[in-house]
């Protein structure tokens, strides 16, 4: 006899719900959410600029070129040379994986001091409704709080809703490096977060940081809160889709492969930003050691073999994240595929204790937390497993 959980009725109305749920998200939400398109900003003036400029009689490489071509180039430059350079153009240089990651800091600084200014103007337009000048007002004191004194941005674009990334620690002395990946409505405006911060990339990365150091300070770790891609808005037809994990997955491979120093890496991917990390497990580094997913939706493959990487695949959901009620399909490229907590994927699942729902896995005393701390570190002794077994240390 076929079993009820593999019976063709079963599998049947799983994609009829998977449908259902598809069309509730095109009545409440539309397509536009699948057409979205960035309006242009002043990175692509930047570009462009750069891309016709020179140095010292040369021209410039291209934006998008490798990491380690951009490495070539840039240690051909004086050190007078890289700053007139960044100064010139911080938008360019500032995102650039493969210029140094001080000068990326410096450029960054520098890009969000002229977004401020930007923004300080616009604050003075009449022409602006009621939500327009609050939303400026947002914009300007986000970007005041990114250009204090001591912060690392290692990637800033203001376009659209704008993308930012942030490194705690010492990226360049680091023994470990782990890579915070969020998921929806990840932005400029929610990268922190004065209420329940460790639901936004900034407090993620830090809570890890200070847990990892915690649990061994001795150590030298970095971790970057990696908001550096355009993330889907709300729970959309987006959110159900692959299209944007893509693009996020080719922006995370040129992160990766730019990294300083050969300090192994753990990526700790949340919600959608597990979709992020299954579409590039196969192409990272092999500085990638491990990757860490909480309240995943799914990995867009079948099982962790499926993912094609060396790198150890954990996984954790806490026993009320919402996300456990989403169907885990892919009907022709909507839904993310199999549970990655479920016995069939075939990851290392972990305890989610005390984490209390879908964005509680950085609140610091949780077992979640501690957990990605362990992976980060490389100390798998100290992870504990789902149910208080031990299988994870298989």
């Amino acid at each position: 006899m076929t079993s009820l959980d593999s019976s063709p009725t079963l599998t049947v109305w799983r994609t009829l719900l998977a449908l259902a749920v598809v069309f509730v998200m095109l009545a409440t939400t539309g397509w536009t959410a699948a057409h979205h398109r960035r309006t242009p900003g002043p990175r692509e003036a930047a570009l462009t600029a750069w891309g016709q400029g020179t140095i010292a009689g040369h021209h410039l490489p291209a934006a998008d070129a490798s990491p380690s071509r951009l490495k070539e180039f840039f240690a051909t430059l004086s050190a007078a040379q890289r700053i007139r350079l960044a100064d010139r153009y911080p938008l360019v240089v500032g995102n650039l994986n493969g210029a140094p990651v001080t000068l990326r800091y410096q450029a960054n600084h520098q890009a969000l001091l002229d977004a401020r200014t930007e923004e300080r103007r616009r604050l003075t337009d009449p022409s602006l409704s009621a939500d327009g000048h609050r939303n400026a007002v947002r914009t300007y004191d986000r970007y005041t709080a990114l250009t204090q004194d001591g912060r690392q941005i290692i990637a800033f674009d203001p376009t659209g809703t704008g993308r930012v990334a942030e490194v705690i620690g010492d990226l360049q002395r680091a023994e470990h490096v782990s890579v915070v990946v969020p998921g929806v409505d990840t932005n400029l405006l929610t990268f922190q977060r004065d209420q329940r911060p460790y639901s936004a990339p900034l407090g993620m990365a830090k809570s890890l940081y200070a847990a990892e150091h915690k649990e061994r300070p001795a150590a030298h770790t970095a971790v970057i809160a990696w908001a550096d891609y355009t993330s889907p808005v709300g729970i959309g037809v987006d959110a159900a889709i692959g299209r944007l994990a893509e693009d996020g997955a080719v922006r995370l491979h040129a992160l990766i492969d730019a990294l300083p120093g050969n300090a192994p890496v753990a990526l700790v991917c949340h919600s959608y930003g597990s979709v992020v990390c299954g579409v590039a497990a196969h192409h990272l580094s092999t500085r990638v050691s491990d990757i860490a997913v909480a309240g995943s939706p799914g990995m867009r493959a079948e099982s962790a073999a499926g993912l094609r990487t060396d790198a150890r695949i954990w996984a954790m959901r806490d026993s009320d994240d919402w996300i456990q009620d989403v169907p885990h399909l892919d009907v022709g490229g909507l839904g993310h595929g199999a549970d990655p907590v479920s016995a069939d994927f075939g990851a290392r699942v972990v305890s989610a204790g005390r984490a209390h729902g879908h964005a509680g896995y950085f609140q610091p005393g949780t077992e979640s937390l501690s957990n990605f701390a362990a992976v980060g570190l490389g100390d798998f002794a100290a992870v504990s497993c789902a149910d208080g077994s031990d299988a994870c240390h298989s």
